[in-house]
């Protein structure tokens, strides 16, 4: 009976052009390393800005002295629940299909008192800035400036008032507003500068499904009108949003 020869007797084969001694597949070049973690890099910023956090400016003084112009603040995206964008880099693909703008969970309440984001409901294309008064069921009054909750007058500590008594009209909503009653899914917004804020007491309410997140902290305030060489608030760097 024959027998086989030795296997070191075979002829060996070449190595193949597409692997390394080891038998694996060729490495990466090191560009298209570079552009995957780019890329990975990118949508993972797209995944926090859009459902997470959100950096945000503060354009005008309607949240004096709560924040200032000049502040730049981050707003959680997540407070209230799960809500899908406005619109993807300035469009709405299959529209009527995708709840654009809409909550798809909701994780939390809105507490009166919460510096929130929304979309202004004039203007979708806008952002406001501005604290809960009222909550659905809630009945809001203004009686010569100040706040008045569900039949009395209502403790207020984050308003600021600059004019007198005698500056005061009875014509004006900024004065003298209401009685009106927030209704289901909707929420009443003021600004804490009170006599210089253009808000819920000018426009209405806003749904629920038209806020983007409840404001956190302060984490870079520029002072534009300051006299210092470097006109940086440094001590508001950090500060809590109440």
């Amino acid at each position: 009976m024959g027998v086989s020869g030795p296997v070191r007797d075979l002829p060996k084969q070449p190595p193949r052009a597409a692997a390394d001694a080891s038998g694996g597949p060729r490495r990466k070049s090191a560009l298209r390393e570079y552009g995957e973690a780019l890329g990975f890099a990118a949508l993972l910023a797209l995944v926090i800005r859009t459902f997470l956090l959100q950096a945000y400016k503060i354009p005008s003084g309607s949240m004096e002295p709560t924040l200032l112009i000049g502040d730049h603040l981050l707003v959680d995206k997540i407070a209230y629940g799960l809500r899908l964008p406005d619109s993807i880099f300035g469009l709405n693909p299959f529209p009527g299909t995708i709840p654009y703008g809409h909550y798809l969970l909701r994780l939390g309440r809105v507490h009166r008192g919460d510096v929130v984001v929304f979309v202004f409901p004039l203007d979708h294309s806008k952002d406001f800035i501005k604290r809960v008064i009222g909550i659905p069921g809630d009945t809001i009054a203004i009686k010569d400036g100040k706040l008045w909750l569900n039949g009395a007058a209502a403790p207020d500590p984050h308003a600021y008032y600059d004019l007198a008594g005698a500056d005061r009209t009875r014509v004006s909503p900024r004065d003298n507003f209401g009685p009106v009653t927030v209704p289901e899914d909707k929420l009443f917004m003021m600004g804490d500068n009170r006599d210089h804020s253009y808000d819920g007491r000018f426009w209405g309410f806003v749904d629920f499904d038209a806020v983007e997140g409840k404001a956190l902290v302060i984490y870079w305030s520029w002072d534009n009108d300051g006299n210092s060489i470097v006109p940086i608030r440094w001590r508001r760097f950090g500060m809590v949003i109440h």
